[in-house]
């Protein structure tokens, strides 16, 4: 068997297989051609990491900056590089904003960007004015106007920007994508989705790797507990919807002939975290005494412009199994998630649920039939090479990805809008198009390709 190195090393699948006239404010060198795309990476936490290692197996790319604020991090990715047998790339990380030198570099192509939240938007646009092709990490603004200024700066410079959403690579969701194109389900209707994981291992850390290791956060935790649990005793919203949003979104051609209309948002109560905090560290712990304001269980719904709803629901800090929720459902049928059940009328027995497996493997998705073997040990069960591939693949050729900007806009809106539903009691918020209009006649990506 190939391994996944050799195979991208063969690969021409960008260009020739799109068949598209690059554009943009550089030229690239062709597969096939001699050059290698010239990446540099911005944020070495374990995702950044985790997207070195993958960046590595494959020939057609030049780790050639590396950039982190933390010297240990950058120690780390350093003897990855060296280990792989690649030459050192040049490093930055003397400040909060050295990755500007970075993104200075005349001869960088490409940046993968995978920081905490609140850099996402600054370095985007800086990438973009710096004119790099940038691949973003979920989700990419946490505010209406930073979504505007994606979009505003990829119109101005003509730099693409792809948003790193690995759950639209996941072999299910691509099945089921599959069986939408096919009209399996016929007229879609309802969609269901989100973000249901159980994190408090996760939010709150003092550096022991098991639940229950501490009840710390910000400056005295490591890893994500350092700046992600602040969004929960800040924002009162839907801070990570991309996960589940993206794969239906997809389904339902917004941005592409469809469009988010409008959005209602409600809250639980917040006691998951203090309840937390009190178990493990105890009723006098200093963190006892915060208050936590996001609820527990957030329930957004959207509407779209052909008329289906989509509810979107965030759960993070609660003991609970993980799960995205999808559920598919249209004219002639439906498909979840949880229980992989599937009901398709006609096919299906009344009032009773099928397995969904049989359906899911009769409909894999040309992608996974082709290169599965290859995504075997990526991360996230294979779906993280192929979100990678696809960034590198349209960075080499400088062509509109398959998750563009207009993308990353409008579903990390959810954010600040699901946050002025909730404060407002629930009222519903106009969702703003980012398209400025092109949706109606912007034609969907086609995502049944064998490439990318």
């Amino acid at each position: 068997m190939e391994t996944r190195r050799s195979f991208i090393t063969k690969s021409t699948l960008a260009a020739t297989a799109l068949g598209l006239v690059p554009s943009g404010a550089y030229s690239l060198t062709r597969p096939g051609e001699e050059g290698k795309l010239k990446i540099g990476l911005v944020g070495l936490g374990l995702r950044g990491t985790n997207h070195l290692k993958n960046l590595l197996q494959r020939e057609d790319v030049e780790i050639h900056a590396l950039c982190d604020i933390d010297p240990d991090r950058l120690d780390l990715c350093l003897k990855m590089v060296a280990e792989a047998g690649r030459e050192r790339p040049v490093t930055f990380g003397e400040h909060s904003h050295s990755y500007r030198d970075l993104l200075s570099m005349e001869s960088l192509q490409a940046v993968v960007i995978s920081t905490p939240w609140l850099w996402h938007t600054p370095m985007a646009v800086d990438a973009m004015k710096a004119g790099k092709y940038a691949g973003l990490e979920v989700s990419a603004a946490t505010t209406l106007q930073e979504c505007w200024d994606l979009v505003q700066t990829h119109e101005a410079t003509g730099t693409h920007l792809m948003l790193l959403e690995n759950v639209n690579y996941r072999r299910d969701i691509l099945a089921v994508l599959h069986m939408v194109r096919k009209g399996i389900f016929g007229e879609l209707v309802h969609f269901r989705c989100g973000y249901q994981h159980d994190l408090r291992e996760v939010k709150f850390n003092n550096g022991k790797q098991a639940y229950g290791g501490g009840v710390e956060f910000g400056e005295k935790a490591i890893s994500e507990a350092r700046w992600r649990t602040q969004h929960s005793l800040k924002r009162n919203a839907d801070v990570y919807p991309t996960h589940g949003l993206g794969p239906v979104a997809v389904m339902a051609d917004i941005n592409r002939g469809n469009r988010f209309m409008s959005l209602t948002s409600h809250a639980s109560k917040g006691i998951g975290l203090h309840n937390h905090i009190v178990k493990v560290g105890g009723e006098d712990h200093p963190n006892a005494s915060l208050k936590f304001k996001q609820g527990d269980v957030i329930t957004t719904t959207l509407e779209t412009a052909r008329g289906e709803t989509i509810i979107i629901t965030h759960d993070c800090n609660l003991p609970r199994p993980y799960s995205l929720g999808f559920r598919v459902q249209g004219a002639n049928g439906l498909w979840e998630v949880d229980g992989n059940r599937i009901y398709i009328e006609g096919a299906s027995q009344p009032h009773q649920w099928d397995e969904a497996s049989a359906w899911l493997d009769r409909y894999d998705h040309p992608l996974w039939k082709k290169f599965g073997n290859y995504a075997s040990g990526s991360g996230h069960g294979g779906m993280d090479f192929f979100v990678l591939n696809a960034f590198v693949e349209s960075a080499k050729g400088n062509l509109a990805p398959p998750i563009d900007v207009y993308d990353a806009a409008a579903w990390s809106a959810v954010t600040p809008l699901s946050e002025r539903s909730i404060a407002a009691k629930g009222a519903p918020q106009p969702f703003p198009d980012f398209t400025k209009g092109s949706w109606i006649n912007r034609k969907p990506y086609d995502w049944m390709k064998d490439s990318f």
